[in-house]
């Protein structure tokens, strides 16, 4: 009895892709059909891996016909996965290859998370270079980005990326799918060196402890010790209303974000650049989480064209508290950095007083001056936020104090 599968993309526009087609027979073993572009150089590894894979996956007798434009290892054995179990045969194993080296460093709760870039879960064409363009954290996504019909092949390949891309340090993010799929979701990545999950519309509580459960379970099941962060995503009028208890709902939760397309749509307005139809959400959502003493993060912004409408966004979010900001394109993420980083005067004044802070506690002095006024506590810490992220993004020295002159 036979059966037939398929998954990938085929097609002369296709880059860094491929096409597989499995049709299961009775006898005959495994036959691979390969047609690639670079058949020349590599056709003799393509249909090595595609064998391997079907014996890994249990599928003994086989005709695999593969459409490569240039897909890479991961990519090839993504497809192969996906194409087999569609093809109604009952998987016996999972075609994992090796992990890179570089997909095993870990991340921390309190790491910089300026930037994500959302990467469509299953277009492998973006994720090789993602990491170039340097943000603090890329997003595969198996949500919103990824029609129902291919979301098991997303899946298969966001687990391969998270084992095999070089995401160059970026923290490595996962945006699952609501409900049951999103703890299925959760079996596919959560072994494979995730970093942190992003749950989307989140409204109540108790879906980030059933995610948080899931995880820990998974964990213990395949011997994982490494951390794996979540990041609730608040896009309704009711997950703005109860921000706070989202946003201490455990201990793992690092972060709140906040989607304004699905929550303007579902207050039944128009998202506009001045934000006025969503300034009460958005200070919920940063309130919630400076109470729970997580990080707040602000939406997209969604026009890639306008640099300037984004700097001037970035700028207004980080004058509010918030301290991240969604990216949809690579281009957004250097302006994103630049407009949440202290300006020049900005670390100027708060070195000032920070010196002044050390130099009057160095004499024991329970009242801090900078030149004829008083500092209070609270101007005080937020000069120690300001040179604290000075530092960490580059525009001051760590041993800048060794440098100034006495106040």
């Amino acid at each position: 009895m036979s059966g037939t599968g398929e998954a990938g993309k085929r097609g002369p526009r296709v880059r860094s892709d491929c096409w597989v087609g499995v049709e299961t027979r009775d006898s005959g073993g495994v036959t691979i059909e390969l047609k690639s572009k670079v058949a020349g150089m590599f056709g003799d590894r393509i249909t090595t891996l595609m064998t391997d894979g079907c014996r890994a996956l249990g599928l003994e007798n086989a005709r695999v016909t593969v459409e490569d434009q240039g897909a890479l290892p991961f990519t090839l054995a993504a497809r192969l996965e996906a194409a087999v179990r569609r093809a109604d045969v009952e998987v016996s194993g999972e075609f994992l290859l090796p992990v890179s080296d570089k997909c095993t460093y870990g991340s921390e709760a309190d790491r910089l998370r300026r930037s994500r870039l959302y990467l469509p879960g299953n277009e492998p064409k973006f994720y090789v270079n993602a990491g170039l363009h340097a943000p603090d954290g890329v997003i595969l996504d198996l949500e919103d980005s990824v029609a129902p019909a291919e979301k098991d092949a997303a899946r298969a390949l966001v687990r391969n990326a998270l084992r095999a891309v070089d995401f160059y340090g970026a923290e490595r993010m996962v945006r699952i799918n609501q409900g049951e799929a999103g703890l299925e979701d959760l079996e596919w990545v959560v072994p494979h060196n995730v970093n942190l999950i992003l749950i989307p519309k989140v409204e109540d509580p108790r879906q980030v402890a059933d995610v948080d459960g899931r995880i820990a379970a998974i964990k213990q099941k395949c011997g994982a010790s490494h951390p794996v962060f979540l990041m609730p995503i608040i896009e309704s009028a009711l997950g703005a209303w109860r921000a706070y208890e989202i946003a201490g709902a455990g201990p793992n939760v690092v972060s709140l974000a906040i989607g304004l397309e699905d929550y303007t749509a579902d207050i039944g307005a128009q998202r506009t650049n001045e934000g006025t139809e969503s300034f009460w959400a958005r200070a919920q959502v940063l309130n919630g989480a400076k109470a729970a003493q997580v990080q707040p993060i602000d939406t997209v912004f969604s026009d890639v064209n306008d640099m300037e409408g984004l700097a001037s966004s970035v700028r207004e979010a980080k004058s509010l508290g918030f301290v991240g900001k969604g990216c949809i394109h690579p281009r957004q993420i250097a302006v994103v950095h630049d407009a949440f980083a202290p300006g020049e005067a900005e670390i100027e004044r708060a070195r000032k007083i920070v010196k002044a802070f050390d130099d009057a506690e160095a004499r024991g002095l329970g009242v801090v001056s900078l030149g004829s006024k008083m500092i209070d506590a609270p101007v005080v810490k937020r000069a120690v936020t300001t040179v604290e992220m000075a530092i960490r993004v580059g525009r001051l020295d760590a041993d800048w104090r060794e440098e100034e002159p006495p106040v």
